[in-house]
Order: structure tokens, then sequence, then C-alpha cells
């Protein structure tokens, strides 16, 4: 395992779109780790593949149950809006209130390549989208309630 650069503040790979993950392969797994690795090392909640230069739709939550992977997720639904200070870790010093849904429900396939779904809420359910948007480009202060 290796901790890996967090890519930081206007880095172009942080606005690309990630590709979709076709094979759960060996490359993919120690990606995975060193992506755990990184965020634990960094005090984060979620960190994104492109965060660390990848642009692959991979993601790692661990909001207290221990880290959680998500490879291509999409969100199937989502329920009610809140608002709440946000932060990430490649906008050091920045935090901002984002709306985010209440509650949602992500579809993904885990490290075995299983497809699961999970009902997220509170604060994995805004990790959940925080991170999916990293994979399409869009960082939190795109979202910050002006």
């Amino acid at each position: 395992m290796a901790i890996r650069q967090i890519r930081i503040d206007e880095d172009p790979i942080l606005r690309k779109k990630s590709r979709v993950i076709e094979e759960i392969d060996e490359k993919i797994k120690i990606l995975n780790e060193d992506m755990v690795e990184t965020m634990k090392k960094a005090e984060g909640v979620g960190l994104a593949a492109p965060q660390v230069g990848i642009l692959k739709r991979l993601f790692v939550i661990d909001v207290g149950d221990g880290p959680m992977t998500f490879i291509n997720p999409t969100i199937i639904s989502t329920e009610g809006e809140e608002e709440d200070e946000e932060a990430c870790l490649s906008l050091p010093e920045q935090s901002g209130i984002v709306k985010r849904p209440e509650s949602l429900v992500v579809e993904a396939t885990d490290l075995d390549g299983t497809v699961f779904q999970l009902f997220c809420s509170d604060l994995l359910a805004r990790a959940v989208c925080h991170e999916l948007d990293h994979l399409d480009g869009i960082l939190f202060i795109d979202r910050v309630e002006k």
C-alpha cells in the first residue's frame, strides 16, 4: 500500500469526467487500498480516484463504520433536501454550505464484482453525493449556496 498525492486546487484533472471501470483487476484493487490509506492519513471522510490523479469511476468513504468502496456508482433515488457545510481534501482551507439530498439509494459494484444497492442518509448520503460529483468533474464549490 502507498499514500498517494492528493490533487489540490484547480488541478485540471479534478474537472474531467471519469471513465467506467470495465474490469476489477489487481490494479483497481491496489488503487482502492492506496486510496483508503491516503484518505485515512489525510483524515478525510471520502476520496475519489480523480483526487489521486486517476480518471476511473471509483471512490471510497468511511463515516466511522469502516471503509466502503463504490465502483461505477449511480444514484437510484433521492429523498428530501438539507443544507450543511462541506469541505474537501482537494480544496484545503475552503468550506461552504451545500444543499444535498437528505437520503438516497446508490447502486455500485464492490471489489468482488458484486453489484449492490445501499440506502444512505445524513453524512453518508452527503459523502456519496460529494464523491460522485468528483467522478463527473464537479467540485463542491460549484454547488455552494450563494
